[in-house]
C-alpha cells in the first residue's frame, strides 16, 4: 500500500491527460478519466484530487464536479480548463480553477496547494475537537481536579503539540505563491 496522493485527471484530449499523468507520476498515484462517466465510475473515497475539464463531451465537467460534492466525496477538485471564469463559478464547489494552457510547474503546485489544505482541515477538525473538550472539562471542573487528571495533562499536551502543527502548516501555506496572490487579491479588492 502506498502512502502516495492518488490524483485523477479528467481529460476528453488523451493526450494532454496522458502529459498531465506524466507530470505528476513521481510525486502521485495518477489515474485517468477520459470523459465524464469513466470519471463518475472511477471516483470514490480513495481519491485525493480531481483535475477536472471543464467543457467535455457527455457529462460536462460542471456535472461530474455536482455529482462529486452530491456524494459527499471528501476530495479536492480543480478545474483545469480553457473555459475562462465567469460569474457562474461564484456557485460552483471546486478549490482551484486553472486556465489552460497550465504549465508542469502550476499543476504541481496546484496539486501540493491542494494537499496541504487537506491536511490543514484535518488539522483543523481535531485542534477544535481537542479545545472543545479542554474547555467543557475548564467549565465542569475545579482546579484542583484538572489538576489531579493525568488525562487532563494528555489532552492539553495533545493539544500543544496540534496547536503547533496548525501554526506549522498556516506558515507553509502562507509560503506558497498561490496562497499569496489569494490573499493579496483580497485585500485589494476589500
Amino acid at each position: 500500500m502506498t502512502n502516495e496522493p492518488t490524483v485523477l485527471i479528467v481529460e476528453d484530449e488523451p493526450d494532454l491527460a496522458n502529459l498531465y499523468a506524466a507530470w505528476l507520476r513521481e510525486a502521485c498515484d495518477v489515474e485517468t478519466a477520459y470523459n465524464g462517466s469513466q470519471a463518475l465510475e472511477a471516483i470514490d473515497e480513495t481519491v485525493d484530487i480531481v483535475l477536472l475539464d471543464r467543457r467535455m463531451p457527455g457529462l460536462s465537467g460542471d456535472e461530474v464536479l455536482s455529482t462529486i460534492r452530491d456524494r459527499d466525496l471528501d476530495t479536492r477538485v480543480a478545474m483545469v480548463t480553457a473555459v475562462e471564469p465567469d460569474f457562474d463559478i461564484i456557485e460552483m464547489g471546486f478549490d482551484d480553477y486553472l486556465v489552460k494552457p497550465v504549465s508542469k510547474d502550476d499543476l504541481l503546485s496546484t496539486v501540493d496547494q491542494l494537499l496541504l489544505r487537506s491536511t490543514y482541515d484535518d488539522q483543523l477538525q481535531e485542534f477544535f475537537a481537542l479545545a472543545s473538550k479542554k474547555a467543557l472539562l475548564d467549565s465542569q471542573k475545579t482546579e484542583a481536579e484538572l489538576r489531579a487528571s493525568e488525562e487532563y495533562r494528555r489532552l492539553e499536551d495533545r493539544l500543544a503539540v496540534m496547536r503547533a502543527k496548525v501554526d506549522d502548516t498556516i506558515s507553509e501555506l502562507s509560503n506558497h505563491d498561490a496562497y499569496q496572490r489569494v490573499v493579496r487579491d483580497i485585500s485589494r479588492k476589500t
